[in-house]
């Protein structure tokens, strides 16, 4: 179930429907009733074998108006999609770290998933690539890094994760390298949720509000309880779209982005515009936007593919939001022994005759969070 204001701990759950205020979630949020320190983000020794809370999954029947992403949500074929496999690394025990961005020129370029408070899985997935140290430090030179979108709500440690981007940004440009990211529609909610609260704002289905769609979309009572003003404004000043080396990165799969600007720069002026005049239904419809979905799948799909990158420039779409075991149908399911088991992800999604990219490995339902070197191996 989604964890929201005083629930326990936190529990890895099925996505959810991002775009959908039901009508339970239309009234005001009580206050939060406990105030938690912020934690210190000093190493932690680690215990042996425990139990990620992402491992858990919940036992209790949904409310009334809360529908798994799974049930919703359609799938495409696996006939009609390319799934690009990535070698197991050798054992850190015995590999040395590869060395990355060491040459001249602008180094490698990496792009990530979705995050989603994952910190743990984060750290692994950089250290993994060679773009961090043991002790999380940038250690990739002059490389150049792309984060998605999507780094809070659902896991555990959403601040944590917005931490480290930040710090890894300041590290990487002293190495002659960046580290940046796009805006996700979950940092749009969060703000939003900071920012208005329970105002009602016009929801085209009726009355909603921010507080209620971020609870209901995995919002946690820690990252708002920890949620500064330097958080904020960092999320505030996040770009929605880029092109590098040919890739036309963005948050979602969708052609939304086109009402926002015939250029990228455009597009990216217009979202801080929005954010900037800070008008409730404004940003509502900003974010419900940037939740659709899909819209480079099936019949029209690559039409809607060759739409972008024909007014934005690039030869391949590289998105984040819509989590890769749903484009394949693998969902997870429970065996005969009531084990459950978890979708099989094993690296980027390509399809569209070639031309998307999918990039959420869906760590929040036991899949994989992602970090990638583009261009893709053939």
């Amino acid at each position: 179930m989604t964890q929201g204001a005083g629930q326990g701990p936190v529990v890895r759950t099925a996505t959810l429907r991002d775009f959908r205020v039901p009508p339970y979630a239309q009234v005001p949020v009580q206050g939060h009733s406990e105030h938690p320190q912020p934690q210190p983000h000093a190493p932690q020794p680690q215990a042996a074998h425990l139990p990620h809370p992402g491992d858990a999954f919940p036992d209790e029947e949904y409310p009334e108006g809360y529908t798994p992403t799974e049930r919703d949500l359609p799938v495409i074929n696996r006939g009609d999609t390319l799934q690009v496999p990535v070698t197991a690394p050798a054992d850190p025990a015995t590999a040395p770290a590869p060395l990355v961005g060491q040459g001249p020129g602008p180094g490698p370029l990496y792009v990530v998933g979705d995050v989603h408070g994952y910190l743990d899985e984060l750290l692994a997935a950089l250290r993994e690539q060679g773009l961090v140290d043991e002790e999380g430090h940038w250690a990739a030179g002059n490389a150049r890094l792309w984060f998605l979108g999507d780094f809070t709500d659902r896991g555990p440690d959403g601040i944590g994760v917005i931490d480290l981007v930040m710090r890894l940004s300041a590290e990487a440009a002293a190495a002659g390298g960046y580290c940046k990211a796009l805006m996700g529609n979950h940092e749009l909610l969060l703000l939003g949720a900071k920012r208005f609260g329970d105002t009602p704002v016009n929801s085209g289905a009726g009355t909603a509000t921010f507080q209620a769609a971020w609870l209901l979309n995995g919002g946690q009572k820690s990252d708002m309880d920890r949620l500064q003003d330097v958080h904020v404004q960092w999320m505030s000043r996040l770009d929605a779209i880029v092109e590098q080396d040919g890739h036309l990165l963005l948050h979602s799969d969708t052609t939304a982005y086109l009402e926002y600007g015939d250029t990228i720069e455009d597009v990216n002026d217009t979202v801080h515009e929005i954010l900037t005049r800070n008008d409730a239904d404004e940003c509502w419809d900003l974010f419900r936007k940037f939740t659709k979905r899909f819209a480079f799948r099936d019949e029209g799909g690559v039409n809607a593919v060759r739409e972008l990158l024909a007014a934005y420039g690039g030869q391949r779409v590289v998105h984040g939001h819509s989590p890769i075991p749903y484009l394949l149908g693998e969902v997870g399911t429970e065996d005969a022994d009531g084990e459950n088991t978890g979708p099989v992800v094993e690296g980027p999604h390509v399809y569209a005759d070639g031309l998307a990219i999918a990039m959420d490995g869906g760590v929040t339902m036991a899949g994989k969070l992602l970090v990638q070197q583009l261009p893709l191996p053939h």
